[in-house]
């Protein structure tokens, strides 16, 4: 079995939403290494809610982190640094990883979100849909590529054709499908979204 690693275009592309999404298709357990903002915030017990009972489990961070700010910068108010050697992944067949931020997002001096993504892992890129989202997407494919990944794009939010059809035709990856906009995102929004994204989710990883 595969790890399923979630990052995004940006910050607010939805990873914590798709992750809930994809942990509930495919029956994965969630792990959120790094924690920003966790006095106002965790992605875990958003997770938790939005499966409702499941048989999910759910490993605590390595690092929590205070402000809500990039992982580096909030190690430094925190006076820690964020160490690689520390962050080990917990033991799970089905794991699914959510990073903090998008790929390049400073973790130390040295490493960044995306250094954190094994070689075989299968990575999920989400997008959404704002002027300069192609061209973030793109960019975020085109690193990708250069580490010898082909990453699922899954889009978040109302379809644009014409950016998707862009997307799928200058970015060497595969089209997974999109969540669909909601004004209310609750556990029977992601059972819904699961169950319409799950057989290409399925392929994806067996591929």
């Amino acid at each position: 079995m595969k790890t399923v690693f979630v990052t995004g275009i940006h910050t607010d592309a939805g990873k914590t939403i798709a992750s809930a999404i994809v942990c509930h298709a495919l029956g994965l357990d969630y792990w959120k290494p790094i924690q920003s903002g966790a006095n106002t915030d965790s992605d875990t017990l958003t997770v938790k809610d939005l499966l409702g009972e499941t048989s999910t489990v759910f490993h605590p961070e390595a690092y929590r982190l205070e402000a809500p700010l990039s992982p580096h910068a909030a190690a430094k108010i925190d006076d820690v640094e964020i160490n690689l050697d520390k962050i080990k992944r917990p033991t799970s067949e089905r794991l699914l990883i959510e990073g903090a931020g998008g790929l390049l997002v400073p973790l130390n001096a040295k490493n960044r979100v995306a250094d954190l993504i094994e070689p075989k892992d299968k990575v999920i890129l989400v997008s959404r849909h704002y002027l300069g989202s192609i061209n973030h997407t793109l960019l975020s494919i085109a690193y990708l590529n250069q580490k010898g990944i082909v990453p699922g794009i899954l889009f978040n939010g109302s379809e644009n054709k014409d950016t998707e059809e862009a997307i799928a035709n200058f970015g060497e990856s595969q089209i997974l499908g999109r969540i669909d906009e909601a004004k209310n995102v609750d556990s029977n929004f992601v059972f819904l979204q699961s169950q319409k994204l799950k057989t290409a989710l399925e392929k994806w990883l067996m591929d």
